[in-house]
């Protein structure tokens, strides 16, 4: 049993109350506890060494990925992060210092993020560190984007570059979260996600919530400098599948009506001159993911990184 089987299976018969607006199957919560103007948004995430990062990795940079992770959420959802409590796993024999150096790189991307960090939890752990955040945002009434909103003929925009994120990226990562925020308010924006598994794994993510299929264009996916540079480490992957299925990018992947779509990447371009955005398809009727180049189209067989497969 994959990732995605088990959750779909610890998820099948969740408790619910009247504060749920969406649940299990998005990038965060979404709850009303009757504010004015406001959803909530709930999320919760974990780094584990060995899985996340390498025991040699920059404390700083592995309390900075733990937050970084769950603001690429409250992103997807084109909401504002507001207050964070963390669990801290730690093998007994732990050095102060080093842990303390975590929660600068954490702490400093909090204040970056005007992230209140509120309390957490210590535990013992053997052999290995774990850290798992706990974050709350708010979203405006009306502005949160599902991923089960993508509708047959809409554009599928990605920002940024994909692939090869584990030769640095996944470590410096921005959250875009200014991005989505300007999305939702200037645009009506579909779906939407980040692409934390893979454009491959998680475009299927927002495919099987709409009930719809995708069509792709090689051509215009963008392929990082990065996955390039991976092929001469490892020649077997190609950078392009590099792009599809490496996850750890954590872009947006988007939907909007096509008619939008003009209008859309010309004020991008205004907003945010140094961030690229591409179009790299449509959705159709369907399910299935379909790759086309200059040869033709197939079937896209690939997948994103999958925990457990």
């Amino acid at each position: 049993m994959n990732e995605f089987e088990l959750i779909s299976t610890l998820t099948r018969d969740l408790p619910r109350n009247e504060s749920v607006v969406a649940g299990p199957g998005d990038d965060c919560a979404v709850l009303d506890f009757g504010l004015p103007e406001k959803l909530l948004l709930f999320k919760t995430d974990a780094i584990v060494e060995g899985i996340h990062f390498a025991k040699d990795t920059p404390p700083e940079k592995i309390g900075r990925k733990a937050l970084a992770r769950c603001l690429s959420d409250i992103a997807a959802m084109a909401g504002t992060p507001q207050a964070a409590v963390i669990t801290l796993g730690l093998p007994k024999k732990f050095d102060t210092v080093y842990v303390e150096k975590i929660y600068d790189g954490l702490n400093a991307l909090a204040r970056k993020y005007g992230v209140a960090i509120v309390g957490g939890e210590t535990t013992t752990n053997p052999e290995r560190i774990f850290i798992s955040v706990a974050l709350l945002g708010t979203v405006a009434r009306g502005r949160q984007v599902l991923r089960s909103g993508a509708k047959t003929g809409d554009a599928i925009f990605v920002t940024g570059e994909l692939g090869g994120s584990l030769l640095e990226k996944h470590l410096d990562f921005d959250p875009r979260i200014a991005e989505a925020q300007w999305l939702a308010e200037h645009f009506p924006i579909h779906s939407m996600i980040d692409l934390s598994d893979g454009l491959a794994g998680d475009l299927r993510h927002v495919l099987a919530r709409s009930g719809v299929g995708a069509d792709i264009l090689k051509s215009a996916v963008p392929v990082s400098r990065s996955a390039k540079l991976q092929v001469q480490k490892n020649p077997s992957k190609p950078a392009f599948a590099a792009a599809l299925t490496d996850g750890e990018d954590f872009e947006l992947l988007f939907t909007v009506a096509s008619g939008d779509a003009v209008a859309l990447l010309d004020a991008w371009k205004k907003k945010f001159p140094k961030l690229k955005l591409s179009c790299v398809g449509k959705i159709v009727t369907g399910s299935e993911i379909t790759l086309r180049d200059k040869t033709g189209s197939q079937k896209l067989n690939a997948h994103g990184y999958v925990h457990f497969a």
